[in-house]
This record gives C-alpha cells, sequence and structure tokens, in this order.
C-alpha cells in the first residue's frame, strides 16, 4: 500500500489575509512537527490550492485508524499551545475529516494533488467504493503517480472548536485523493473521470488541484 499506515487525518480551512504570516509560521514552525511526534502519527503533508477550496490543506498518514481517538491524540488535543489556540480560532470554512485508507494504488507522492469530495448515497457505499476501485488506476494516465479513497468516520470528523452548536454535515464524506507530477496532469484526469455524472452511488461535492508545500516524516524529527 503506497500511502503509509491505514488511517489518515484531513483537514483544509482558509484564513484572513491578515493573519496568513502567522498561521503558515505556526503550521511551519510548530503544528505539523507536534502532530507528527505523537505516538502512532507517521508523516504530514502541507499543500496550497492550485484551484480550490478552502485555500490550505494537510494530510496526516497514522499506522492505525485507532490512532485519530487514541489517548495519546486526544491528549494533544486538549493541550493546545497558546499559539495554536489563537490560530485555530481564526480558521474558516474547516473540513476535518478522520478516516480510514480503504483503497490506495501506486508508487510514491506527487507533488500536486488532485482532491475529489464525494457523498456517498444511504445505501449505496459499497456501490460507491467498488465504482471508484475500478477508476483509481495510476497507470491509466500520463504524470499520475498514486490514487486513493479515504472514508471518513461520521462520529470523529467534526470540526474542533468550543462552540457547540457548529455543526458537520459533511462528516461522512469520502474523499479521492490523485498524487500527480504537476496539476494539469492530475486536473485533466478529474476532468476526464471524476464529472458529476460519472460517480455511480453518491454525489459529487467538490474537486479541488493542489500544490505541495511541504512535508515531514517522524523519521525527520530529530530526537533530542
Amino acid at each position: 500500500m503506497p500511502l503509509a499506515g491505514k488511517g489518515m487525518l484531513l483537514t483544509s480551512m482558509d484564513i484572513d489575509p491578515a493573519d496568513e504570516a502567522d498561521f503558515n509560521r505556526w503550521y511551519d514552525r510548530e503544528h505539523l512537527e507536534e502532530r507528527v511526534a505523537i505516538d502512532g502519527f507517521l508523516e504530514a503533508r502541507r499543500y496550497v490550492a492550485h484551484q480550490g477550496s478552502p485555500k490550505y490543506l494537510s494530510l496526516y498518514s497514522t499506522a492505525t485508524f485507532d490512532v485519530l481517538d487514541s489517548p495519546a491524540y486526544r491528549a494533544a488535543l486538549a493541550n493546545q499551545t497558546d499559539w495554536s489556540k489563537a490560530n485555530i480560532g481564526r480558521f474558516k470554512n474547516m473540513i476535518r475529516a478522520v478516516a480510514r485508507i480503504t483503497i490506495s494504488r501506486g508508487q510514491g507522492r506527487g507533488a500536486a494533488l488532485g482532491i475529489i469530495r464525494l457523498r456517498p448515497a444511504a445505501g449505496s457505499e459499497e456501490k460507491l467504493r467498488g465504482a471508484l476501485r475500478e477508476k483509481l488506476d495510476p497507470e491509466m494516465s500520463d504524470g499520475i503517480i498514486s490514487m486513493h479513497l479515504i472514508e471518513s468516520d461520521p462520529r470523529l470528523s467534526k470540526p474542533i472548536t468550543d462552540n457547540p452548536s457548529v455543526s458537520a454535515p459533511g462528516a461522512g464524506d469520502w474523499f479521492v485523493l490523485i498524487d500527480g507530477t504537476h496539476v494539469n496532469a492530475v486536473s485533466a484526469l478529474v476532468a476526464a473521470h471524476f464529472t458529476p455524472a460519472a460517480i455511480e452511488g453518491g454525489t459529487l461535492v467538490s474537486a479541488g488541484h493542489y500544490n505541495l508545500m511541504w512535508d515531514l516524516a517522524r523519521s525527520d524529527i530529530v530526537s533530542t
């Protein structure tokens, strides 16, 4: 399986331009390393939208899905730094998906990422999964490195907020991830194979193309 582990946390958000410099500094100097250092976390990747919304996207791979509801992860969420609290409080249009990696084909990561958000129709999950299994073949298009399906857990996939009224109507959505060498390869594949009419057993919610900012593996963290 090309993606490390069996679980994935996907987070995506917008940020006001006035706060963007501090937001990026926090992500790059504190947040990614904090998360990758949690027991069971394996790697993290940061992206910025080439064409898509929200603007920023992060993917965190975990050894097992259970890591994403483990005491170590819950302790990290309950003990955020002041810098983290300030930036999390500025998030807009937040998406937070705690997901299982159910399909993963190909080898390696790409410099560009296509992301397709799908909403399974009730009772048609297996139909949609089967249709996607046929589509997720990286060898069908030049410039495509690997392709993956992650399926969100509705109970765990909720924004981190102190406001109990915040809802997450898309908490059970699925995401197709397409790793490619450049955004043109990714966008061409999405246009050819992931139109609304081509989705069997679900609804196409959105699609976007992102450029990799940087990645961090657990092995990159120097022990002190």
